[in-house]
């Protein structure tokens, strides 16, 4: 110790004040256990982690100095990933024109309080699955309790929200997508589970290896949320729409649209879509409002998601005989399955998001709203309705009280998002974080030397509606 070099001490001082400060905020004091390897690491120096260092071998030296650096870096990115935030790419179109496919977040879990990690031993820099050898990139042994760290602030309406797919707790390993629920109420659990060529394994998957998912906050704990014509009201009361909020639309444009006059509208290559016209829907055509030409042809007609600025745009053009907003014709379940009998996308509910402490009667109606949340969410796996009685952990339950709070989410894109819509609430254990800035993005229908890197995007506000 008298040989120790007083920068040494000065470094280990900082660094054991930032491992105290971040003990007391984790709340585990036990913790500290570890104090005495950090002193032992930056002064003692008695457990030989260095012993690379007076090796003879110059091979030896050079490549534990690389796997040294590696290990230090991986431990440093683990814990900013875990407490700090992390990147996060957008891999869908549901919440354009706020954010578009090809950026690329940085997503604050301090925003809202980060979660101790639940599967604490796993690769930092992916979710669930190792590239290349497909298998998974934890373990589920030690496996920790749910437990949020103090935070700046809580979900509140209108944020976007990265968390965890409440519906992904179980997956098939070849189909992601649909989901494992979606896919047996397809096809049914028998054929799901017994074509492994098709479908793999079926597995489960803990809170925190579930996929990411970012939609925007509509409906916090405790409140009721209707949907009349795509129009969200809480409580009864309609509340502001986000100014990128889109819904799809037909159109018609005299001679068509070229690329260029698609790229000015701002709409993507993936929702640029033509709709196929037969001469027997021609009367059907007209009566919608739509023009047809005096030879008997049809002007092209088309289908895309628009923003009101975008249609206002489109109204404007004097070659654009008419622009319709597309009726909603669901053609699969709505959540929740079993009480949402005549429920679409466009008119939705009403139907109330639980709270934590809250307590709601046990009914078969209320049983099929908030089957998943007792059961899947909850930890009540024994639980079931037989004969008209609800059973908690096997026991007849008139009650039931919610042990946390659950948010109902949505994309911006209201006619292209699977969100809270299909299959359910994000329960408070499943939020990641929020989304900062856009660290840069690319537009995947370009080449990265033709417009590919958006440079007008390069640390924007990720949430332009909550600046």
């Amino acid at each position: 110790m008298r040989e120790t070099k007083t920068t040494r001490w000065i470094r280990f001082t900082i660094v054991a004040l930032i491992f105290i400060a971040w003990v007391a905020w984790l709340g585990s004091w036990w913790v500290l256990i570890f104090l005495p390897l950090l002193f032992d690491i930056y002064i003692t120096g008695y457990i030989p982690f260095t012993w690379w260092k007076k090796s003879k071998s110059k091979s030896v030296r050079a490549v534990m100095s690389w796997v040294d650096a590696i290990v230090y870096a991986l431990i440093l990115v683990y814990f900013i990933f875990t407490f700090v935030g992390q990147n996060y790419q957008i891999p869908s179109s549901s919440l354009e024109k706020s954010l578009l496919v090809g950026d690329y977040l940085w997503v604050n879990k301090m925003a809202y309080g980060p979660r101790v990690p639940m599967t604490p031993v796993h690769f930092p820099l992916v979710q669930n699955t190792l590239p290349v050898i497909n298998t998974k990139s934890y373990t589920e042994w030690p496996k920790w309790g749910y437990k949020r760290l103090k935070g700046l602030g809580k979900v509140e309406r209108g944020d976007i929200v990265v968390f965890n797919f409440p519906a992904g707790d179980t997956v098939t390993t070849k189909v992601t997508n649909p989901d494992y629920y979606t896919l047996v109420e397809m096809l049914g659990r028998f054929a799901v589970h017994n074509n492994k060529e098709q479908f793999g394994d079926v597995i489960y998957r803990p809170v925190d290896r579930r996929e990411n998912y970012v939609k925007r906050a509509v409906g916090l704990p405790g409140e009721r949320i209707k949907i009349v014509d795509g129009v969200i009201y809480i409580n009864g009361e309609a509340i502001e729409q986000p100014e990128n909020v889109q819904f799809n639309h037909f159109f018609q444009v005299r001679g068509g649209l070229t690329p260029d006059d698609w790229e000015r509208l701002g709409i993507s290559v993936a929702d640029r879509n033509q709709v196929p016209v037969n001469p027997a829907d021609i009367a059907n055509i007209t009566a919608l409002g739509f023009s047809v030409n005096p030879d008997g042809t049809v002007p092209p007609i088309y289908v895309a998601p628009l923003t009101p600025a975008m249609k206002s745009a489109l109204e404007a053009d004097n070659r654009v005989t008419k622009v319709m907003k597309v009726p909603a014709s669901e053609q699969v379940a709505m959540f929740p399955a079993g009480a949402s009998e005549g429920w679409t996308r466009a008119d939705y509910g009403e139907l109330w998001i639980p709270a934590k402490g809250t307590t709601i009667d046990l009914t078969p109606r209320t049983w099929a709203m908030y089957e998943r949340c007792i059961r899947n969410y909850e930890g009540h796996d024994d639980a079931y309705i037989k004969d008209g009685t609800v059973y908690i952990d096997g026991k007849p339950a008139k009650t039931y009280t919610f042990g946390m709070d659950y948010y109902f989410m949505m994309g911006d894109n209201r006619d292209n998002s699977l969100d809270s819509r299909y299959w359910g609430f994000v329960p408070e254990d499943h939020i990641v974080g929020k989304p900062w800035r856009v660290i840069v993005s690319f537009d995947k229908d370009k080449s990265i030397f033709n417009g590919g890197i958006r440079w007008n995007r390069i640390l924007k506000a990720a949430n332009p509606d909550k600046q």
